[in-house]
């Protein structure tokens, strides 16, 4: 029988998915000179959940040269948000209100989005592979020096680097393995959704926004898109799903009718594609980074989706990473350090929005309750008025300093 020989390569960094974070990390790590690898299992564009943006990623965008293009594309314009929360019953914010750089984000086509954001990791260099699954980490007296990886089709490959990041998202490649997860019991949530035309859009002032309608049980998102369809979805916790002995379509069509705006909005809409459920869990795990590698987005740590946090945090961590890991490829004596900057920054920016996802679920609450508690979090000072505190927290941001602030120059 011939010999089995798999292909080994060097690489000053790999990563590990294509997602935003994956993309946003080795396109900003490329930019600055480095050789990096990035191997994605899937081929783009591909179909994810997540098409509402926050304004906390539009500098990242800028940073990558693409914030014209992600416009040029045509996705809905996002100023804000309205919510039916609370006991105030129905009311809104805009993003400017926070003053950040950036007055509006996004409701993007996923699939669109993604794909020209790896598409930009690629023209600034980096090396993409599509169609390749990591299947473990190579490991060396502790430190994780590569991966193995198998191309669809059979190749098998091995590639060694001097960092690793793990972006695989909720697959959490490396930190399966090499460090625990917490999960958050009290968020064990599930979600079920679809796409609809003819629902009727929000207008005026509002036009643009993601609309939330808390139900007995849980809460609706209504996303407008570019292609004239809105997004729906249901989220509820996973063991009130399960009492009411209900499939999770089922369970949706019986909670738009409990609604009181959102069946308003829906009344002459048509699904135009079938349920999709997923399970919205919300861990964070142990350790983001250690000797070779690093944790960024979802591989790190999932958040409720309330706050639409997730793309944001992903490219917010992969600009982080790819200003820390620079500065360890240096000086590697300074790894540990940098890294434990990051985790802590990390670790804090996550502990913040689970906080406040957390009190947010008591619906038995008024505005100014929810705009005080995003100023204690933020602003303990008490420098900007609540209401600030409490958009620009919902933005992806921060009143006082700049989130994944590493200072590691």
């Amino acid at each position: 029988m011939p010999e089995h020989h798999v292909r080994t390569t060097e690489y000053d960094v790999i990563v590990i998915g294509g997602g935003p974070a994956g993309s946003a990390t080795a396109g900003l790590l490329a930019r600055s000179g480095h050789d990096v690898l990035l191997l994605e299992r899937e081929k783009f564009p591909r179909y994810h959940i997540g098409e509402s943006l926050i304004t906390g990623c539009m500098g990242v965008l800028e940073e990558l040269g693409i914030r014209e293009r992600v416009a040029a594309l045509g996705f809905v314009e996002k100023y804000g948000g309205s919510l039916v929360w609370g006991r105030d019953g129905r009311w809104r914010f805009a993003f400017a209100e926070g003053k950040p750089e950036f007055p509006h984000a996004y409701n993007v086509r996923r699939a669109d989005f993604d794909a020209l954001v790896l598409t930009r990791a690629r023209e600034l260099g980096a090396h993409v592979l599509e169609q390749a699954t990591v299947k473990e980490a190579v490991v060396d007296n502790g430190r994780v020096v590569g991966v193995r990886y198998v191309v669809r089709g059979g190749e098998e490959g091995e590639a060694r680097a001097r960092m690793v990041v793990d972006a695989s998202g909720q697959a959490r490649v490396l930190g399966r393995t090499l460090g625990g997860v917490d999960w958050q019991d009290d968020l064990r949530n599930v979600a079920v959704w679809s796409y609809y035309q003819d629902g009727e859009p929000l207008a005026g002032d509002e036009t643009g926004n993601i609309f939330v309608e808390h139900v007995p049980g849980g809460w609706f998102w209504y996303i407008p898109l570019h292609d004239g369809t809105h997004s729906v979805g249901f989220v509820t916790a996973a063991e009130d799903a399960a009492a009411t002995g209900l499939e999770l379509p089922a369970l949706f069509e019986a909670k738009v009718e409990e609604s009181v705006h959102l069946k308003q909005y829906m009344k002459r809409a048509k699904r135009t594609d079938a349920f999709r459920t997923a399970r919205d869990w919300s861990y964070v795990c142990r350790e983001f980074a250690g000797p070779g590698w690093m944790l960024v987005g979802d591989a790190a740590g999932f958040v409720d989706p309330l706050f639409s946090t997730g793309v944001t945090l992903a490219m917010l961590a992969g600009r982080a990473a790819a200003e820390a890991i620079p500065v360890i490829l240096k000086d590697p004596e300074r790894e540990s350090t940098v890294q434990a900057r990051y985790d802590k920054s990390y670790r804090e920016f996550l502990g913040t929005i689970l906080s406040f996802v957390r009190y947010f679920y008591d619906v038995g609450l008024d505005r100014d309750a929810y705009y005080q508690y995003a100023q204690a979090l933020v602003d303990p000072g008490q420098l900007f008025f609540p209401r600030k505190d409490f958009v620009t927290l919902i933005s992806g941001l921060n009143s006082l300093q700049p989130v994944f602030d590493l200072d590691v120059d």
